[in-house]
């Protein structure tokens, strides 16, 4: 059964009435801080997103469907980035290089998030 639901979903990875807005899937170690701030910030500048995380204890781990599903994948750190670039080799994937010491939408986290995409002309 599980084999027929990943086929479901990586069908619907490709749901054409996504429309046109680049998406963009949001890396960190559990997928629950600095990943959905990441995708939070991208939101805010019109791209669809989505957060995740490596390891086996996050909270949505990174998978085929989302990396199917991804225009472009942004990680939170060079060993995150090192992960993902072992498990994909047709994507567009950048590196912010964020420390692990933030809450989630901390305000310092979010402004570093910021400069970082600015830097490489993603918003």
């Amino acid at each position: 059964m599980a084999t027929v639901t990943r086929n479901n979903a990586l069908w619907n990875c490709k749901n054409p009435n996504q429309g046109v807005f680049k998406k963009v899937l949001c890396v960190c170690s559990a997928g629950l801080l600095r990943s959905p701030t990441i995708a939070w910030v991208m939101g805010n500048n019109g791209y669809n997103t989505r957060a995740c995380g490596v390891h086996d204890y996050a909270l949505i781990e990174i998978d085929e469907v989302l990396l199917e599903w991804a225009d472009l994948i942004v990680c939170a750190n060079t060993d995150i980035f090192d992960i993902v670039t072992r498990k994909t080799h047709n994507k567009d994937i950048a590196d912010l290089k964020l420390p692990d010491q933030f809450e989630y939408r901390e305000p310092t986290l979010v402004r570093l998030i910021e400069e970082k995409l600015k830097e490489l002309k993603l918003i």
